[in-house]
Formats: structure tokens, sequence, C-alpha cells
């Protein structure tokens, strides 16, 4: 488990994108510089302006100057604020905390623009260091900005973690000898993060808690072995939290839906049928698989419909379970159905069903003595009794 993680701002807690590039034009069209459109000036991100004027643009550093307070000028009054946080970064950062780890920022923006967008977006108390640049001293590496970042975290580089998006970011860690995380939410490439030498590159922010932890596993390499109707079966190698090898056997899912139906007369309509895998027939909930690329509420109106006959205008969701996490993928979504109409079933050709309604307080006895054991079912049944002692 590391002690703190430290993050690049732009790019990776931050998406900064619209107002720095728009900028960045604005300050090259000013001194009539040709350049790209702005939605193709990423290479902005991530590297001080200063550098990327004179290395881009072949600009002397007293011209990139020029360009960098031109580029100022809208960037303070417009662009600053054209900035969004990522879907799920505010969650992760309180995640971490709860965690007790420390949380850092190391970032060549100037610190008055990282420090303001913090406060606007009510997240600068996540952070018990935000090390920036100057607006005077604004060309500092990114190797400078780390170090500083873990003296004043107190943590030793072997402690750390560092998460960013760009190349700059992964090689100012490697040069501060603290593990890297390249993200692929950002404006960095998965090769330029590769090429960098990121210890890993993830796509999932929640993946960064597990890293931290020490208990993120790396896939290396994924080997098919079978694929059928519903399933896809493959071995994959992997390199587990201590860097020791290992492999996971996987079942890819393509999802299901379960429905929990309840009659004006306060009764579940339930389905019994043939359980092949278990040999045995079970009494369940209505409930399918997902159809390519099918919406899972149109899914269980779907479901509903087709193995009981019922209808209801409106499904309340209760949320999703993960039935067997050991080795399938599969997500089952779950909704709550009350007073439907009924209309004439339509199975399948192979399937082969009985539909029997049973009061909700049966329902739950045979749960608690056992005698009903499918977990959809069970979940459900318990979210929906929750639900009506609120």
């Amino acid at each position: 488990m590391k002690k703190a993680v430290i993050f690049d701002f732009d790019g990776t807690l931050c998406d900064t994108g619209v107002g720095v590039k728009k900028s960045a034009k604005y300050a090259l069209d000013a001194f009539n510089i040709s350049a790209p459109e702005w939605e193709e000036l990423d290479f902005f991100i991530g590297p001080p302006l200063l550098v990327t004027f004179q290395e881009r643009f072949e600009q002397s550093a007293a011209d990139a100057e020029k360009l960098v307070k031109k580029y100022r000028e809208r960037y303070t009054n417009i662009g600053l604020y054209e900035s969004e946080f990522y879907d799920g970064i505010a969650q992760l950062l309180q995640r971490l905390k709860n965690d007790g780890i420390l949380l850092g920022i190391a970032s060549s923006k100037p610190i008055n623009y990282v420090e303001e967008l913090l406060i606007k977006a009510d997240l600068r108390d996540m952070f018990d260091c935000v090390s920036a640049v100057s607006f005077n001293a604004d060309c500092e590496s990114k190797q400078n900005i780390i170090d500083r970042c873990l003296g004043e975290l107190g943590v030793e580089p072997s402690e750390a973690l560092m998460v960013g998006d760009r190349f700059y970011d992964i090689d100012g860690a490697r040069e501060c000898g603290v593990d890297s995380v390249g993200v692929l939410w950002g404006f960095g490439t998965k090769f330029e993060l590769i090429e960098s030498g990121a210890k890993y590159i993830i796509d999932k922010i929640d993946d960064v808690e597990n890293i931290a932890l020490g208990l993120y596993e790396a896939t290396e390499n994924v080997q098919g072995i079978f694929s059928g109707k519903v399933i896809t079966v493959h071995l994959d190698d992997i390199t587990l939290c201590n860097d020791l090898p290992a492999q996971r056997e996987c079942v890819d899912h393509p999802g299901g839906v379960g429905v929990i139906c309840v009659n004006e007369d306060d009764e579940v309509v339930l389905v019994r049928q043939f359980r092949y895998p278990y040999k045995e027939t079970i009494y369940e909930i209505p409930a399918g698989k997902l159809e390519k690329d099918e919406d899972p509420l149109d899914a269980a109106m779907r479901e509903l419909r087709e193995e009981c006959g019922a209808v209801c205008d409106e499904l309340k969701p209760l949320g999703e379970i993960y039935p067997s996490p050991g080795y399938t993928n599969e997500i089952i979504r779950l909704y709550a159905c009350v007073n439907p109409t009924f209309v004439e079933q339509e199975l399948d050709v192979d399937e082969f069903l009985q539909v029997c309604k049973m009061k909700l307080s049966t329902l739950l006895a045979k749960i608690m003595s056992g005698e009903i054991k499918d977990a959809k079912t069970i979940v459900a049944a318990m979210k929906l009794k929750e639900l009506r002692n609120k």
C-alpha cells in the first residue's frame, strides 16, 4: 500500500483541454503563426507552455514569452472556466482519503489556476499538498515539481504513486524513483505511456485506488479458449501487485436483468424452471440476458412480458449485482414492477417455465429457510423489503 498518491492536474484530474487549446490558438493567431485548428493542439497539455511554443513552433525564448503572455490574456478570463473535472474524480479522492492516503498535486500549471479550479469544485480540502509553478517560473521540470511535492507530503519516493496522462508525468516520476500510473482518459496515448515506461496503464478511474492499495492485477496477455452463443472463455496472464506472474480463467458475459414483479394482492410473480448446471427446478424472478447493445431497462420490460405476460408502465431500478466475481464479469441489473397488467406470454421455442405467484412474506420466509437459493431473487426481494420499510 502506498502512503501518498500524487496527481498531475491537466488531463488527469481535470479536463482543461478546451480552454488550453483555444487559448494557445488565440496566441498563435495573434502573432500570425501558422498552426493547426485548436482541436488538434493536444500537445499543449502537460509540458510548460514556454517549452511547447519553442519546440513545436521554433520560437525564440523571448518570442515564446510573448506568446505565453498572449495565451494568458484569454486563458485567465475565459479558458480557465472552460474546464471540468472528470466524472468519478471527486469520489476517487474521497475514497483515497478514507483509506488514509495522503493526496498531492504536481502540475506544470500555474498554482493560481490550479487553486482556483480546486476551490470552484470544492475539492481543495482533499489535497495535503498542491505543488505547481508560479507565473514567473513556469518552466520548472516535472521531476523538480514532484520532488517538492514528496517533500511537502513527507514521504519517500517508494511510498508514493504518480498519476498522469502524458510522457512528461511518467518521465518525471521515473527520475524521482516514483512508481507511475498512466491514464488513458486524458490527452496522452497508450503508445506514449508505454514508451515512457509507465508501470501501470489504466482506463478506469477506480483503478487508481486499486493500485494505491496494492490490490491491482494487470493484464499482460489474453488467450481465447471458447466462444459460444452466450459466453466467451479466456485464460489471462496477469501480474499481481507484488510483481509476480499468475493466471486467471475468465468468463465474459453480456450481462442480464431481473425484475421482481408484485401484483395488487402483494403477490410476487415468479417462474419455475429447470436449471441444467444444477440439475434442479428452482424459483426465480423473471430474468434474462441482454442482447447486443440493448438498454437494460428495455431488456427488463421485454423479459417481464415474454416470461410472465406482465406489462408495466414504469420499472424502479434496484441497482446491480455481481453474481460470481471470482470468474465472470456478468452484471445483473435489478428492477421492481408494481401492479402490472397481464397479456399473453411470448416464450422462446426452447424456453419452458411455469409462472406462479407467491406472497412477498412467503417468498422472504422461503429465502430465510434456504428453500429459495437464486441470488438475484434473494437480493431483489430483500431490497424491495428494505425500500418498503423506509
